[in-house]
């Protein structure tokens, strides 16, 4: 007789990335040890995992866990995979009562880095650190990096959308439908993570172009004031789902970001890039998760500032009021890098 298949829930609320970074977990208990797997997050998120193939059931909540309780009951799991470690994960585990694993967020070493500039943080990246918690059921790394699945008839076709783009130079828009652009991220979700405009809009003289602008609706105005003061960047903030964003990254010949979503998503994309960071910093463990293809990408931090970390997550502003992490950044040195890689290309 066949052994009865492991049924598993995974758990990982929010955001963007952070449920980006859950899919090699996703994967490998599907793969190695046969899981059927299933997934609880929030509502607003469930389209990152709608076309994962790697995932039986998409379970969803608004707000409170109690508002799926008793379908996850009736599911009658054999384990739960905590991966956000917070109070609603604690309570569909007490909720459950059955065998959980639960991943350790470090918080007191994050705490330390960031109020008191102490570092105790692991040398090792969170897909790392998520492989521990399942370690104990036979569960490892594969090297395959992240999964980021675009259900059918939603890629961006580049031929039909580029000649709506307003580009005149047949040099730019040819390259446009060919995927030979510069995607450039400009939004995060916190400002602190953000180059501001000003920065934005000269970085981006200085880059090869064609450039496509990415990000949501809330970028959207800024997006405009950065392609209207330079000739050859395309704003399409706000004007795609998610989807038609990733899709946009995963056509792109060079990615330039923030610490993001689309970070983690062209890390999915295996797509080369530049990582600008701001008041986080890549020692959290939260860079780009490319095994075995680290050169494809290159942090840029501003180094030596007793303020940063301020956050571990980010602010609505500079605490300090100068913004030194993104006002200091040299912008020649990510061009510079950008011509590399399009050369490499």
């Amino acid at each position: 007789m066949n052994a009865k298949r492991l049924k598993v829930l995974v758990i990982r609320f929010s955001s963007i990335g952070d449920i980006v970074l859950t899919t090699p977990i996703v994967r490998c208990l599907s793969e190695q040890i046969g899981a059927e797997v299933h997934f609880l997050t929030k509502k607003s998120f469930a389209s990152i995992l709608e076309a994962n193939p790697f995932l039986t059931k998409v379970h969803t909540i608004d707000d409170k866990v109690r508002e799926v309780m008793d379908d996850l009951r009736d599911e009658a799991f054999d384990m739960v995979i905590d991966l956000h470690q917070n109070i609603r994960s604690f309570r569909v585990k007490r909720g459950l009562q059955v065998a959980s694993y639960t991943f350790n967020k470090i918080n007191i070493a994050k705490w330390l880095r960031v109020n008191l500039k102490i570092d105790r943080l692991p040398d090792r990246h969170i897909v790392e650190r998520y492989f521990d918690t399942v370690k104990p059921i036979g569960v490892y790394p594969d090297d395959k990096g992240l999964d980021y699945f675009i259900p059918s008839g939603v890629e961006v076709d580049l031929n039909q959308v580029a000649s709506n783009w307003g580009v005149s130079n047949s040099d730019w828009l040819a390259k446009l439908r060919a995927g030979r652009y510069i995607g450039l991220v400009i939004g995060a979700a916190h400002a602190t993570k953000r180059l501001p405009k000003h920065q934005l809009i000269a970085l981006a003289r200085q880059l090869p172009k064609p450039i496509v602008l990415l990000g949501g609706p809330g970028d959207r105005e800024a997006g405009l004031a950065i392609a209207s003061e330079v000739e050859g960047v395309v704003n399409t903030c706000g004007q795609f789902s998610l989807h038609g964003s990733a899709s946009l990254v995963k056509q792109c010949t060079h990615l330039i970001t923030h610490d993001t979503g689309l970070m983690h998503i062209g890390a999915a994309f295996r797509r080369k890039m530049s990582v600008v960071w701001g008041n986080t910093i890549p020692r959290f463990g939260m860079y780009p998760y490319l095994p075995l293809q680290e050169e494809i990408y290159q942090n840029f931090e501003v180094v030596g500032l007793g303020c940063r970390p301020c956050s571990k997550i980010g602010f609505s502003e500079c605490p300090k009021g100068h913004f030194k992490c993104m006002e200091h950044h040299d912008l020649a040195k990510i061009g510079a890098q950008a011509d590399l890689f399009l050369a490499q290309a």
